[in-house]
């Protein structure tokens, strides 16, 4: 079976009432629109004067007359004439309704489909999105899927006009079974001509639907990587692409166009042909006869005449339905779930964590590839308690990580709360439960106050004040343009960097998690803005079980437990103090950073005189600024804005400097007690 029978049953079987409804007003309405030309011909010859004798014409035009018969003479050309337009008004009643019935399916169909497109896309699994790139399912979900909606209306309007069509043969057929086997075998050749034009169609759907594909990606592709285009100048290029993708994409609609629009024309010509040919074929079936059944041909001729055009609706939604066929496969494709990875849900409602997480001798290896990123991790993390992940680049760091909350399932192994594998909880619950921070912060162009209860929508205002303060942002919040309901753009662009994670922050801390995940969240911040998120991270975390991943190592001194990562395996497991005295690859790693530190401070003089110089500036600098506020020397309110703001950038280096020069000496001590 085809995959557009597979969506067309997988949808409209939904609604059989509603097709049930479709079918019969499209019966009525082609046998009302079928009756009423049957009549149009006896009144025209009476109308001429002509007698009309249907006692040896069909039965089914003689069963028509009958109502009339009884009539006196004088009066049935009014009566008839007032049936036909009761008759006709029935009809366009019927093809009314009809037209509101289908238009309401087909827009219950279009729902469905979106509805579909959207669960599927918040329900698959994250390796999903790592092998589709954004801007071909926006394109699917857009533009493919509003195409393969139209599809849907035209297969409905196509089942009603094949009704009609059918109710108009099998009137022929009562009337005259010679000449509709005749006219069957001309409008075959009609068909058979059109054919040629509903295969091009079929091909130019093809190519509109690649190239509509390759524009969406394109145009997503630049505008997310526009700081990139205009920093390398880049623009006239990536102009130029995107234009060849926009006339080809045009050429190609001309081209569908020119061809739907050619196959109206040429089945009219054929059409008007064919029926010439059916009155040349009439007269030599009836022969001398035909003056006496002029009544029967001249109906049988307007019953035709009155098909054609609906012969052409279909041989037209035939070429539109073959148009859009490659939107129906991208779409089957989009929305079949066989082909997608899907974990299970769980079962199990998520409370809170009472003993511990054991990551037991997991491996893992990504979708679709043989490599295992990890290799039988042994961990076990207590409740309450800190666990630092550690490591170089491409360790397993943040894999590992990602599985927690299972972006992913493990290759081999299992994660287990109290003993409880994870994959037995379920989900959503499993998720409400943990926080993450990470140093991609993400941000929706929302409100601040909307962007911090998003994980808990029924926060109140007092909680959602609350953790900003606990997240060191509620001074820097209060200073936008409309504090809480400040609109802060696309992914938060119109805060600095510290600012969003100090949201992100506050973020957790309203959800106030269970478990807590922090991937390197302070990694991409400049000093001042890490010394805040720092402090923020730290309050964030109490009495919490977490789990962070860290580059700077003297952000996790603190842990209760260091895992260090490499290539897969962890290496070493201890607490700082105790992995420094063991001297192996935390040391190591360590040691670098310290070079690199006091390489940085110590300039073109020793790290002391360095550190001393760095000391008596900052304090020198913070002292004035505070004895000209204590002594009133100032003369505008900016004045002491400035000198404020200076003495704490201030304050805040001579913290940073103290700090550089705590870990400097503790790890010359160390280095010294090893030596010796």
């Amino acid at each position: 079976m085809s995959y557009s029978k597979l969506l067309f049953e997988a949808f409209i079987r939904r609604y059989p009432v509603w097709i049930l409804i479709t079918i019969i007003l499209g019966f009525s309405g082609g046998l009302f629109n079928g009756v009423s030309t049957a009549l149009i011909a006896p009144i025209i010859l009476n109308f001429l004067g002509q007698n009309v004798n249907l006692k040896d014409g069909p039965p089914l035009l003689r069963a028509i007359m009958a109502p009339f018969d009884n009539i006196p003479e004088n009066a049935r050309l009014l009566v008839m004439a007032g049936a036909i337009i009761g008759i006709i008004i029935l009809k366009n009643l019927m093809g009314y309704t009809a037209s509101l019935v289908s238009s309401s399916l087909t827009r219950r169909l279009t729902t469905d489909l979106r509805e579909a497109g959207l669960r599927m896309l918040l329900e698959v699994d994250l390796g999903y999105y790592s092998q589709t790139k954004v801007g071909d399912l926006i394109n699917r979900l857009g533009g493919e899927l509003g195409r393969a909606s139209n599809a849907m209306g035209t297969a409905i309007r196509l089942v009603i006009t094949a009704i009609t069509v059918l109710v108009f043969v099998g009137l022929l057929l009562a009337i005259s079974w010679q000449l509709t086997i005749a006219s069957t075998a001309l409008l075959g050749l009609v068909a058979l001509v059109n054919q040629y034009w509903v295969t091009r169609s079929k091909e130019f759907g093809r190519q509109l639907s690649e190239l509509s594909r390759a524009y969406s990606i394109g145009i997503l592709e630049t505008l997310s990587g526009i700081r990139l285009v205009k920093a390398t100048g880049n623009e006239g290029r990536e102009y130029q692409r995107l234009q060849k993708l926009i006339r080809d994409r045009e050429q190609a609609d001309f081209q569908s166009q020119a061809n739907s629009g050619a196959i109206g024309p040429v089945s009219e010509v054929t059409g008007i042909a064919g029926l010439m040919g059916i009155v040349f074929l009439g007269r030599t079936f009836f022969g001398n006869e035909l003056e006496a059944l002029s009544t029967v041909l001249l109906t049988y001729l307007l019953l035709l005449f009155r098909l054609l055009p609906f012969v052409y609706q279909l041989n037209g939604a035939r070429s539109s339905l073959a148009n859009t066929d490659g939107s129906l496969e991208i779409i089957y494709d989009f929305l079949r779930r066989d082909n997608k990875p899907f974990m299970s849900r769980g079962y199990l409602p998520y409370k809170r964590l009472a003993e511990g997480i054991h990551f037991d001798r997991i491996s893992f290896a990504y979708p679709n590839r043989q490599e295992l990123i990890l290799k039988e991790i042994n961990l076990y993390l207590p409740r309450g308690t800190t666990l630092a992940l550690v490591g170089g680049s491409g360790a397993g760091k943040s894999t590992l990580a990602d599985l927690l909350p299972r972006f992913y399932d493990t290759t081999s192994g299992c994660i287990t709360l109290d003993g409880i594998d994870l994959r037995q909880f379920d989900l959503r619950t499993l998720r409400k439960s943990m926080g993450i921070v990470s140093q991609d912060t993400f941000l929706f162009n929302n409100t601040v106050r909307n962007n911090i209860a998003y994980g808990k929508p029924e926060a109140t205002d007092e909680e959602v004040i609350e953790a900003t303060k606990r997240a060191n942002a509620y001074d820097f919040i209060m200073g936008l343009p409309k504090g809480f309901e400040t609109l802060i753009g696309d992914r938060g662009v119109l805060l600095s960097g510290g600012q969003r994670q100090r949201l992100a922050i506050a973020r957790a801390l309203v959800q106030d998690p269970d478990i807590l995940i922090l991937d390197e969240a302070t990694s991409a911040l400049d000093t001042v803005s890490e010394r805040l998120v720092q402090q923020a991270l730290e309050e964030l975390s109490r009495d919490r079980t977490t789990l962070v991943i860290a580059h700077r190592l003297s952000t996790v001194q603190k842990a209760h437990q260091i895992a260090v990562l490499d290539k897969g395996n962890v290496v070493e497991v201890g607490t700082h103090s105790e992995l420094l005295r063991k001297g192996g690859y935390y040391a190591r790693l360590y040691s670098m950073q310290f070079s690199d530190d006091r390489q940085n401070a110590n300039g073109n003089g020793t790290f002391k005189t360095r550190f001393s110089y760095e000391f008596r500036s900052r304090l020198n600098t913070m002292i004035g600024s505070l004895r000209l506020l204590a002594d009133d020397m100032i003369d505008t309110p900016e004045e002491q804005t400035e000198l404020l703001e200076l003495s704490y950038s201030s304050a805040i280096a001579l913290l940073n400097t103290l700090e550089l020069f705590e870990d400097t000496r503790k790890a010359t001590e160390q280095t010294k007690v090893k030596s010796n």
